[in-house]
């Protein structure tokens, strides 16, 4: 089915209990980051969309109950002089998990066909060839054992403004807007069709695209935690592991 952005524009403040049901997604994210522990499994999370629309706070979320040792935040900025003399997914190659670890990525390998396009970073050629490298890539990394959740954070122009008018006004939250945030605002359009190709070429059935309403923070929240359980959850074996006969006759020893 296609994906159009302005299905996700309701912005509904979250009708059920945000703290409970966030702390009880936290608590499923930490059983299923054991689960990726015990049983080997690896993970990516990618998660793209616009500027203040919600992309930090969900990761935050995200990674408050879980064991650092076991996964990585990779917050993607623009390439090294060593990262543009090497083919565009190299630096991402390099950041992709190790087995029993989840990776999520703030900003990805998708600058290739939204911002190195809108922008002129890439040549034509290069970003319309990136979708078969992408989609490569995501397929490749599937077939091998790893699991992609890829989310994309929505907002109306009304809400961006909002939002980057806020953090202007707020004295230890303004060094978040840059001059870069006023160009991509200006080329919204460039960008909505950036985007609208974007998941006609790579919302494949082994890395689908979930889109996320994030004009109201808290339902956004919810709903991107939501989506990551429910995804991972269908792929990891979610059996708890038994305890090594070791352990138990040492506890009968100790504890009787």
């Amino acid at each position: 089915m296609s994906i159009h952005l302005s299905d996700y524009e309701d912005g509904a403040k979250y009708k059920g209990d945000y703290e409970q049901d966030l702390e009880a997604l936290q608590a499923r994210l930490s059983q299923i980051l054991v689960a990726h522990i015990v049983y080997r499994k690896r993970s990516v999370i990618v998660c793209e969309g616009w500027d203040a629309a919600g992309k930090g706070g969900a990761i935050q979320r995200m990674t408050a109950s879980l064991d650092p040792r076991a996964y990585k935040v990779w917050p993607i900025k623009a390439p090294t002089e060593e990262e543009k003399g090497r083919h565009f997914l190299w630096r991402f190659w390099r950041r992709l998990p190790t087995s029993g670890q989840i990776a999520i990525f703030d900003r990805s390998w998708y600058g290739r066909v939204l911002v190195e396009r809108v922008e002129g970073f890439a040549s034509e050629n290069e970003w319309r060839r990136g979708y078969d490298e992408i989609n490569e890539f995501e397929a490749q990394q599937n077939f091998d054992g790893t699991h992609f959740v890829k989310l994309f954070f929505h907002v109306t122009q009304e809400v961006q403004d909002e939002r980057l008018q806020a953090r202007l006004a707020h004295p230890w939250k303004r060094w978040k807007v840059s001059a870069e945030d006023f160009r991509n605002r200006a080329r919204r359009s460039d960008y909505l069709a950036a985007i609208d190709d974007m998941f006609g070429h790579t919302d494949t059935r082994w890395a689908p695209w979930t889109v996320i309403d994030g004009n109201n923070k808290k339902a956004a929240r919810i709903a991107a935690l939501k989506a990551v359980c429910d995804q991972l959850e269908r792929v990891v074996p979610m059996k708890p592991p038994e305890a090594g006969c070791d352990a138990v006759e040492l506890g009968k020893k100790v504890w009787g």
